[in-house]
């Protein structure tokens, strides 16, 4: 005989479930002139003789549901500022100098259980036509079985943090902000790593 959950273990269910990542604006720089990066390498793009100029990051982390199942083979595409701050984009009028060896762009797709990494430079704060300053971040484009995930992760510790209007608006930004950290491994000198796990609503 089936029996019908009681509220309580409806209510401990829901509150078990994962946020789902907060949602950001695509941003007037979303690459229109380049084509993506099929290498989870920003920091060396393919063809490229010489690394690109900044501080070496790897991000990993999962792409999930609300339940804590992994979405498996999602493509995510990322594009973001060099390590001066200027966007390889047509429309960027920042004056900082263009990296010739760094694209900032590129697409990967998460394996069976959901995992992604790939390896880039810290971005640059820059200022915007408003006269702001926008925080380091990065740019994400998760797709999914179901979902579409446009979002920004950011970086602890960073001064535009506070005053930053487009991640205050999200609700939950902590849920935007990453830590970087000395890698254990050591594999790699200098470089500091992340952990990012996306939520998706279904998947």
């Amino acid at each position: 005989m089936s029996q019908t959950p009681s509220k309580a273990q409806t209510s401990g269910r829901d509150a078990a479930a994962l946020a789902i990542t907060p949602p950001q604006i695509v941003g007037p720089f979303y690459p229109v002139s380049e084509h993506p990066d099929l290498a989870t390498d920003l920091a060396r793009p393919s063809g490229s003789t010489a690394e690109a100029l900044g501080q070496l990051i790897h991000l990993s982390g999962r792409v999930l549901t609300r339940s804590g199942a992994p979405v498996p083979h999602a493509r995510i595409d990322i594009w973001q500022a060099n390590a001066a701050g200027k966007y390889r984009h047509p429309s960027d009028i920042n004056p900082a100098p263009l990296d010739p060896n760094f694209k900032g762009f590129a697409r990967l797709t998460t394996d069976a259980a959901g995992h992604y990494s790939f390896r880039t430079v810290k971005p640059g704060r820059y200022p915007t036509a408003e006269g702001e300053v926008r925080p380091p971040h990065i740019h994400l484009t998760v797709e999914g079985r179901f979902d579409c995930l446009v979002t920004q992760l950011y970086f602890a510790g960073e001064e535009e943090n506070v005053t930053d209007r487009w991640l205050n608006a999200a609700p939950h930004p902590e849920r935007l902000i990453v830590t970087l950290k000395n890698s254990p491994s050591r594999l790699e000198r200098h470089a500091l790593i992340a952990h990012f796990d996306i939520v998706l609503a279904s998947g």
